[in-house]
């Protein structure tokens, strides 16, 4: 058994959106020919910590959801999974956000009907949590919207401050977050120092146009972050740290795709808990392939809990 060795009481803490995915039931191009939805806990960051609690990491998420029945659907299933639940609020005015996504081998169509999970504000963040944090995490979803964008910056400022490392999944996209020029400088404000995950396809939408690796970690290196994971779907995951200077390529783990949703927090999940562990950059690569692969290769959600030593077998 793999122990973390942080110091930090939590060793992630995921702010962001905590919604109810209706993920189709058949494998569907698009959503217009979806007609049947199978209803799962969803929202990058809880799927985030959920995976990394099920690997054995303690962890926390901040996040917003509504004085309904879907919201305690919701806190019910992230707590099964070990993740402190207590950080959760519940918006009086505003109903549980929804995404509606399309079963896929690929990247997914999704509709995002948000209300709840915007309603973030700085008190939601204490500072006694933001210090017991190692790693604070969010996604260009969370920060796409205000109030919650003002208050996942300046709680990400003092984490940083405090001795967190910051991580985001650069999940940009139009529909979500309309405003190119504003997202890229929200990124890099929100990223200063820390690690960032991104698809090929969430660089296109970013950039507006189809992009080469080097152009994207250029950028992100300009803003002083430690590490780009570049995942690349069926093809692997490109790996850029100390500054450029290192960059690798990683395969997938050969394994039949029975559904992609989920795949790159699952990724996240092995590459961050490896990290946690002090592995260096390509064992993390690693991890996150294997993470990232029992979670494709099933339509059901991955156990409550899992043994960490498959992710370096």
């Amino acid at each position: 058994m793999y122990i973390s060795t942080t110091s930090k009481k939590y060793g992630l803490l995921a702010a962001g959106e905590l919604l109810a995915d209706l993920i189709g039931c058949q494998f569907s191009p698009d959503l217009l020919t979806t007609t049947e939805f199978r209803r799962l806990a969803g929202g990058s960051p809880a799927n985030l910590a959920s995976n990394m609690a099920r690997l054995g990491h303690s962890t926390a998420l901040v996040a917003c959801v509504g004085a309904d029945n879907v919201g305690k659907f919701l806190m019910d299933e992230v707590a099964k999974t070990g993740v402190q639940t207590s950080f959760i609020a519940v918006d009086g005015h505003q109903p549980t956000s929804i995404v509606l996504v399309s079963r896929t081998k690929g990247t997914p169509d999704f509709i995002a009907y948000r209300q709840a999970d915007t309603q973030l504000h700085e008190h939601h963040f204490p500072e006694t949590l933001l210090g017991e944090t190692a790693i604070f995490h969010t996604t260009c979803f969370a920060l796409s919207r205000e109030p919650a964008r003002r208050s996942l910056l300046k709680a990400a400022q003092q984490a940083r401050e405090l001795g967190a490392i910051i991580s985001i999944d650069a999940n940009y996209a139009p529909s979500i977050w309309p405003d190119r020029t504003e997202a890229q400088r929200v990124i890099a404000e929100y990223v200063q120092g820390g690690l960032v995950k991104l698809s090929s396809d969430d660089a296109e939408r970013i950039f507006g146009r189809t992009v080469e690796p080097q152009e994207v970690f250029t950028f992100f290196f300009a803003q002083g972050v430690q590490l780009i994971c570049y995942t690349l779907g069926a093809e692997g995951s490109i790996l850029a740290w100390e500054k450029g200077a290192k960059i690798q390529h990683f395969p997938v783990e050969a394994v039949e795709v029975k559904d992609a949703t989920g795949a790159g927090d699952a990724f996240w999940a092995g590459f961050l808990s490896a990290f946690l562990n002090r592995y260096n950059p390509e064992v993390c690569a690693r991890a996150g392939a294997r993470m990232a692969a029992r979670k494709i290769s099933s339509v059901e959600p991955l156990p409550s809990t899992l043994d960490p030593a498959f992710l370096y077998a």
